[in-house]
């Protein structure tokens, strides 16, 4: 008897094995595929593609939207990423050039599963999501001064999960988009050959994409926010102010709010001016193309390492050049008319509503790395060399004497005397973080206040790392925060809430909850100063010399 029983149970245990949950699958209709995603609380979708490769004769080329069937595409590998420049190759940068061609290596590449073969979407959606949910959607633009990151480094789960324990449930979608020489390679020839700005283009073909199907993955594509940091920030604000603000794909909007963490307006030179032309020549004269009949054509059909290593000579983010760019988006007369600031100031973009902020120490990253730096007249001339081409040295001896001394205008602000790394560290950081971050951010808020009156916009400046030595709430703070809520306080769970409400009806506060209430930063200029444990209100006045200064120098400031 017991060994019938023994029998029976082993037998039901072959014919009924542990329960797993069947993998989620979504039928899309433009292009026709199956996509084959993977379960979970929070089910995920890797490297869909929303165009062409842009490879072969399709480098350096505008993305193409696909055109044939995709059949079954099993989105459950490991997340890709687009070429990489973590640091320079030139040999002048030495020692940083042997750790640009090494990490140029295949296999590092392949390591960090880069390829050239890249424009895919991730997508994150809460389990028993269906078609018929329609779920408010939040496309992430991921930051990296347009020379480095990708989707890959963005997984949405965590948002997800803080959407669904909220009960503000949206569908997260993450996008690749071309950085470096392979997405904003600049120069006349560029230009010519309508081939400028490729990185923003992925960008809105990849928006297109998510019009066109994100509603079979359970998301509405009329509740569409996108969201970036850094260089994703200043691509949501270039997004706004593409085609002089024409968001328009079949009729509707690609998007209804923007997100803006840590990058707005980017003053810049055009595609073909001196800054643009030296990238573009240095690129082409290290990949033994300058003897070409026609050296874009050589840069396509050049071995993909050797592109790459060609491409990423050019001094990098990483380094002494800091955020003077390479590469980034310049105006071309086309897609992007005219330089951002000159957009904003004309109202030339989409009225979206939209949160922008700041971290309070933005430039103390980017000023690591000139300790030779050590009077105010090398602060003067290094801004005049690397910076601002078109800059008086007298306009910029009055930028600088704005910071009068590294005590009270140093960054990290609020510190004394202490942190400061050499000694200019300090005020090279403050006026770099002001510069390309905090004090544009506050013009682009006073230009809109002006021109559009009844558009809603919040803005906030984060302090919750304040005491962290020689970087205080430093640039990219807010991916650890904000993003990942690595650390589970009051600046990680208020963001999610504030954000997810944003979302979902375009007003921080219509779903906050316990928190304070975020006043429109045109009310009285006033910004949300999230603290690591508590939240305050901050006058947005502060360091008003520097900001009257780029008000009315703009145009000298141009990267």
């Amino acid at each position: 008897m017991k060994a019938l029983l023994w029998l029976s149970l082993s037998l039901a245990v072959v014919a009924s094995p542990t329960r797993r949950d069947a993998a989620p699958t979504v039928t899309i209709a433009q292009p026709s595929a199956t996509i084959i995603g993977a379960a979970g609380a929070v089910e995920t979708f890797n490297n869909i593609p929303f165009a062409q490769a842009p490879t072969g004769s399709l480098r350096l080329k505008p993305p193409q939207p696909l055109e044939t069937a995709l059949g079954t595409v099993k989105a459950t590998g490991a997340s890709q990423s687009c070429p990489q420049m973590y640091f320079t190759t030139d040999d002048d940068s030495f020692p940083a050039s042997i750790l640009g061609l090494l990490a140029d290596n295949p296999l590092v590449q392949a390591a960090t599963n880069a390829g050239e073969d890249c424009l895919s979407l991730d997508i994150r959606r809460p389990a028993g999501t269906t078609a018929d949910s329609k779920l408010p959607v939040l496309v992430w633009i991921f930051g990296g001064g347009f020379e480095l990151g990708s989707k890959a480094m963005y997984d949405g789960t965590t948002m997800v999960t803080s959407s669904i324990n909220t009960n503000m449930p949206v569908v997260f979608v993450a996008i690749n988009y071309r950085v470096g020489g392979f997405g904003f390679l600049p120069g006349k020839e560029i230009l010519e050959d309508g081939s400028a700005n490729l990185g923003l283009l992925d960008q809105r073909l990849a928006l297109e994409w998510v019009a066109d199907n994100i509603a079979a993955f359970g998301g509405d594509p009329e509740k569409v926010t996108i969201w970036g940091e850094s260089a994703g920030a200043i691509s949501v604000f270039d997004q706004m102010i593409l085609y002089d603000g024409n968001i328009t794909y079949k009729d509707k909007p690609l998007f209804r709010g923007a997100i803006m963490d840590s990058g707005s307006v980017v003053p810049a030179d055009p595609v073909d001016g001196v800054k643009g032309q030296q990238v573009y020549d240095t690129v082409v004269s290290t990949a033994g193309c300058s003897s070409a009949n026609d050296t874009l054509a050589c840069l396509r059909e050049l071995d993909y390492t050797d592109f790459l290593n060609a491409a990423n000579s050019v001094p990098g983010i990483i380094g002494y050049n800091s955020v003077a760019l390479s590469y980034v988006p310049r105006p071309d007369g086309s897609a992007l008319t005219a330089s951002p600031d000159v957009l904003g100031k004309a109202g030339k973009y989409a009225r979206v509503p939209f949160i922008v902020g700041d971290q309070e120490d933005e430039g103390t990253l980017f000023a690591l790395f000139q300790s030779n730096i050590t009077t105010v007249d090398e602060v003067v001339d290094y801004l005049a060399n690397i910076f601002f081409f078109d800059a008086s040295k007298e306009l910029l001896q009055d930028l600088v004497a704005q910071y009068p001394d590294t005590t009270t205008y140093g960054s990290p602000f609020r510190t004394g005397a202490a942190n400061n790394w050499y000694p200019q560290f300090k005020r090279l950081a403050a006026i770099l973080g002001d510069l390309v971050f905090t004090i544009t951010r506050r013009a682009f808020l006073s230009y809109a206040a002006e021109i559009s009156p009844e558009l809603p916009n919040w803005s906030y400046l984060a302090t919750y790392d304040y005491g962290t030595p020689i970087l205080g709430t430093f640039h990219g703070s807010d991916l650890l925060q904000v993003f990942y809520g690595i650390k589970p306080n009051y600046a990680a769970s208020s963001s999610h809430t504030y954000y997810l409400s944003f979302v979902y009806t375009l007003d921080p506060n219509s779903n906050r909850g316990q928190y304070m209430e975020w006043p429109q930063w045109k009310e009285n200029r006033q910004l949300m100063n999230f603290g690591a444990n508590s939240a305050s209100l901050l006058t947005d006045d502060f360091r008003n010399g520097t900001y009257e200064l780029i008000l009315q120098n703009v145009a000298s400031f141009h990267i």
